[in-house]
């Protein structure tokens, strides 16, 4: 009988559980109350993403206004949502200007982007910003999921030293700031992220990948049995859901064992290896959104930041 025509209901904060992981499930019909089910209505959730040194505005800005407007070239992916989106404009930070303090764009530009607040000039300890927008939202819906927020990243976070023109690396590096002086850094490691995602415990998380690749087991192998008993009990969409779920957790496993691989096969360079995983710049920012994605379809967050690079990183873009 197809779960969804009787009233048996799966409670939303449930889990498919093994040893050593806790893996939260998409949006199902049987989570869904009848008048929720009825309207459709889904989490509120909130993600910034985060594109430094400018954009040409002309691929990105529309032209014609109001519900008909025109998707410019930049944005012609989002044409069969179009009805949906809002473009905005005219939102520069006038607190990301110098107002004084002399250079430091890069630090300003990455410091203001969601805390609207002038950066203190300092390369010190005594930094002072701001809250972001982004965590005071986590403040108000971050208990509603296991992750009040989640931060990420395509560099190594920095908290300390000189980057730009007399201003702190806090700055530079951080966009979510839960207070004046204190940043959430960004996590660039997508196998960090993963375990945040579906882990349980830092420690745990750590003895059973160790257990995983002693014996060449995902870690969908260590909730299957959970995932089956709860299979026979969904209606026909839900089981479809669940499926589509679990093969997109399996592929972005996958996609990281496989980047953790390449790199641990490259010859050592004579210099520093470069921070962030994988090595191939476009598929690391594709893994990033893949993995913020599995956070809001498993409802394990709704709250993200993604800083895709930091303003005066110097990375270079040969794949363009």
């Amino acid at each position: 009988m197809n779960i969804q025509t009787n009233k048996w209901r799966l409670g939303r904060r449930t889990f498919l559980r093994g040893l050593g992981v806790t893996m939260g499930l998409p949006l199902l019909d049987a989570m869904t109350p009848a008048a929720r089910a009825a309207t459709g209505t889904a989490p509120r959730r909130m993600a910034f993403v985060y594109v430094p040194n400018g954009k040409n505005m002309g691929q990105w800005s529309p032209t014609r206004f109001g519900p008909n407007y025109d998707l410019p070239p930049t944005l012609q992916p989002l044409k069969a949502v179009q009805s949906e989106v809002s473009v905005l404009t005219g939102l520069a930070h006038t607190k990301a200007r110098s107002n004084g303090d002399g250079p430091g764009d890069h630090a300003r530009a990455n410091a203001t982007f969601l805390t609207g607040v002038q950066a203190k000039k300092t390369a010190g300890a005594d930094i002072k910003l701001g809250v972001s927008v982004d965590q005071l939202a986590a403040s108000q819906v971050g208990r509603e999921t296991r992750l009040p927020s989640l931060e990420l990243g395509c560099d190594k976070s920095r908290q300390s030293g000189q980057c730009d023109s007399g201003y702190s690396c806090a700055y530079q590096f951080n966009l979510s700031w839960k207070g004046e002086t204190t940043p959430m850094p960004p996590e660039a490691n997508p196998r960090v992220v993963f375990e945040r995602l579906f882990g349980a415990g830092d420690l745990e998380a750590a003895e059973n990948r160790a257990r995983r690749d002693r014996y060449n087991h995902s870690i969908l192998d260590f909730v299957l049995d959970d995932a089956k008993s709860l299979r026979t009990s969904l209606g026909t969409t839900d089981q479809r859901k669940l499926d589509e779920f679990m093969s997109a957790v399996r592929d972005m496993e996958t996609q990281i064992e496989q980047a953790e691989k390449f790199a641990a096969s490259k010859p050592r360079p004579a210099m520093a290896r470069p921070e962030g995983i994988p090595t191939a710049y476009a598929q690391h920012i594709r893994m990033m959104y893949d993995l913020m994605a599995l956070g809001f379809q498993t409802d394990t967050t709704r709250i993200a930041t993604f800083m895709s690079a930091h303003d005066g990183s110097n990375r270079p873009y040969p794949d363009i």
